[in-house]
């Protein structure tokens, strides 16, 4: 399996934080958001990883070329934003044939990426996508979900004022080759995975609980609890191979 890690974004809502700085290397204890899920996603398997960059580009190229997996990992610079769909569609023969991970670089996402993995080899035949979810302290922000009994997605609210439950979208995605490409059919400038795909592929949406931890970095206050969780968590990241010498840069 390969993966797609979105390291494009500008990080305007954490700003100053990030002036000088690509949201994706913003640190988390000492470490990177890029550097957690570069860990997590070759100790679970992940074959090669393709890095988008746009803002702050050299900063995240100087970072991989430094980065002990270096020769696993390839980029792909957008001088325009593509849209989450957009890259996808735009690199659709780095992973054409096999299943895709695609995340966002700017999350901090604590799970077992095997039991993941794992979870979409088994979901149910008639699904073509295996969505992570978690329990999101405030929906609002956040694409809600609701599902059958199945654990198939039934119906999907973005952003929405009144939403139905705290279960949402982590934003972390293991796509089949019909999915990529499906994206390569939008005809859109800069479509998006949430608002012009998985509408697209409801009933055919698998998902997987997030027991541990995820949080979008997306602000000063979320900044703030991810690294005061990360103190909490660290006998899970023991766990997981994180706090290995033998994962260290």
């Amino acid at each position: 399996m390969r993966a797609l890690l979105l390291a494009a974004g500008l990080g305007t809502r954490l700003r100053p934080l990030t002036n000088h700085i690509p949201k994706c290397l913003v640190p988390i204890g000492e470490r990177p958001l890029l550097d957690y899920w570069l860990h997590s996603l070759f100790a679970s398997g992940v074959e090669r990883i393709l890095v988008n960059t746009h803002y702050h580009e050299s900063l995240v190229l100087d970072f991989l070329r430094k980065s002990k997996f270096k020769d696993r990992i390839d980029t792909v610079s957008e001088p325009k934003l593509l849209g989450t769909a957009g890259t996808i569609a735009n690199n659709y023969d780095y992973f054409a044939g096999q299943s895709c991970l695609v995340a966002h670089a700017d999350n901090f996402c604590v799970c077992d990426f095997n039991k993941f993995i794992a979870a979409h080899e088994n979901r149910p035949s008639h699904t073509c996508m295996t969505m992570m979810t978690f329990n999101a302290p405030d929906p609002k922000q956040c694409g809600v979900i609701e599902l059958d009994e199945n654990q198939v997605v039934q119906q999907f609210f973005e952003k929405v004022d009144n939403p139905p439950s705290q279960l949402a979208n982590a934003a972390v995605y293991i796509l089949e080759d019909s999915v990529s490409k499906h994206c390569r059919t939008i005809s859109k400038a800069a479509p998006d995975l949430s608002i012009d795909v998985i509408p697209e592929f409801l009933g055919q949406i698998f998902t997987w609980h997030n027991p541990l931890y995820h949080i979008d970095i997306g602000t000063q206050e979320s900044y703030n609890a991810a690294n005061q969780k990360l103190l909490e968590l660290g006998p899970e990241f023991n766990k997981l191979g994180w706090f290995n010498s033998r994962l260290a840069v």
